[in-house]
């Protein structure tokens, strides 16, 4: 049986297994309808033009795990950022682990999605915010259907949340083959601050294949700031489906950096719904043998004097392709709208590759927007000085690369994470940078 019809015979018995009085009862099967027409996305669509999902799909995937895996903290201590203090939210072949989470509900909601469908007290909210943003393709749709467990944060009215909040799900390796469609939904409440690190990490050397849907609403003045750190072994792969609502006046930044995995898609969008909004997508991508990853972005400005800042680098060796299909819309509205957008890349080898598609689509008059892209090798002549003060060519090579990806890291506002990316890129280039910054 293909995986699409598997998925759509599974659904009957998930609603089986979930209350048929649900608030999303309804959403849920008209999102299913829409997988089943829709299928999964090709090549011939434009925005998969470049990404290919055939590979991924040939396996027998276990859609609901049939047993359940427990993990001692020490064997997956590397994985959390754990040199700070943070409320944690881990899911262990995504069904939530009581023992290695930290959540709560003292002035702030970090807690399970299931609860929030399940529990009267947080009706409104899911009935006002879920499935508000998400787009109605066919994988969102897909993982819309069957949404049932996930992090739920909900941030009230002038918040400073007193330390970061880490989202972990774990492949244990216990089915041969595993997928995974998490669902998050993040409110962030009126001068609010929060931060937000994920991350999707196998155990095991089995398939699994991750369809991931965030929705997170920015209401005025919010700030937050999102990192997704996406190192995993080369038999999982990431569908990253994440929208953004931003209201009058928030500051909302997403760092994506992409070393691991068979392949990656990223789809990251925004809507700008107020004035004097700031968005940032800053990602570093440095993958080889024949990894795939794959960013597409969309910022929608909707109203006037607003910001947007786009960078992405990345450094791509051996048979390894990326993906950047970068996208900016400017409606008639939004005069004195201030876009940047840049992709850059480095091919270390001759058989890499690199697709990119910048776009803008301009209907205001009064705008300052900006695009572009390079893909190149590294300068020789910054390696000739390099050599000629003593520095072995390997190095070189890896602090050149390490320069070239060092303004992303600039931005990123938790030390310990800027530290434990460092470390990551040092270790894929292959060199020992001698200092942390």
């Amino acid at each position: 049986m293909e995986l699409k019809e598997k998925l759509i015979s599974s659904f009957l018995a998930f609603e089986n297994h979930v209350d048929i009085d649900s608030p999303i009862h309804d959403v849920r099967s008209e999102a299913i309808k829409i997988f089943e027409t829709q299928g999964f996305p090709t090549k011939k669509e434009e925005a998969w033009k470049y990404t290919s999902l055939n590979s991924i799909l040939k396996h027998d995937y276990s859609v609901f795990p049939k047993n359940e895996n427990t993990i001692e903290y020490n064997d997956v201590k590397k994985y959390f950022i754990h040199d700070i203090d943070s409320y944690k939210i881990v899911f262990i072949d995504g069904k939530y682990s009581s023992h290695l989470s930290q959540t709560t509900h003292d002035g702030i909601d970090v807690c399970l999605m299931s609860s929030a469908l399940n529990k009267p007290k947080y009706q409104l909210i899911i009935q006002n915010y879920f499935n508000k943003i998400a787009s109605k393709d066919s994988l969102t749709s897909l993982n819309t259907a069957f949404s049932q467990e996930g992090a739920y944060i909900q941030i009230p009215k002038n918040k400073v949340v007193d330390k970061p909040i880490q989202i972990i799900h774990f492949s244990t390796g216990n089915e041969s083959a595993l997928m995974q469609q998490p669902r998050n939904l993040i409110v962030v409440n009126e001068n609010s601050h929060v931060q937000i690190i994920e991350r999707h990490q196998s155990l095991t050397e089995n398939p699994v294949l991750t369809n991931s849907v965030t929705e997170i609403f920015a209401n005025k003045r919010a700030i937050i700031d999102y990192y997704k750190v996406q190192n995993d072994n080369e038999h999982a792969s990431l569908i990253d489906n994440t929208f953004i609502n931003q209201k009058q006046e928030s500051h909302c930044s997403v760092h994506t950096f992409s070393f691991g995995g068979k392949l990656t898609r990223n789809n990251l969008n925004f809507y700008q719904n107020g004035e004097r909004i700031d968005s940032t997508l800053k990602g570093v991508t440095i993958i080889g043998n024949k990894q795939h990853v794959d960013h597409n972005t969309l910022v929608h400005h909707i109203e006037p004097n607003c910001e947007s800042h786009q960078d992405y680098k990345g450094i791509f060796n051996d048979s390894s392709t990326g993906v950047f299909n970068g996208k900016v819309v400017v409606n008639k509205e939004a005069q004195k709208t201030n876009a940047f957008q840049a992709n850059n890349n480095i091919l270390v080898s001759d058989k890499a590759s690199i697709n990119t598609k910048p776009q803008l689509e301009i209907f205001a008059d009064d705008v300052k927007c900006s695009h572009g892209c390079t893909i190149g090798q590294l300068d020789e002549n910054a390696m000739f000085y390099m050599r000629s003060r003593g520095i072995p060519e390997k190095e070189a090579k890896g602090l050149l690369m390490y320069a070239f990806s060092n303004n992303v890291l600039n931005s990123v506002k938790i030390p310990e994470i800027k530290q434990r990316i460092t470390k990551i890129i040092a270790t894929k280039l292959g060199v020992n940078i001698g200092f942390d910054l």
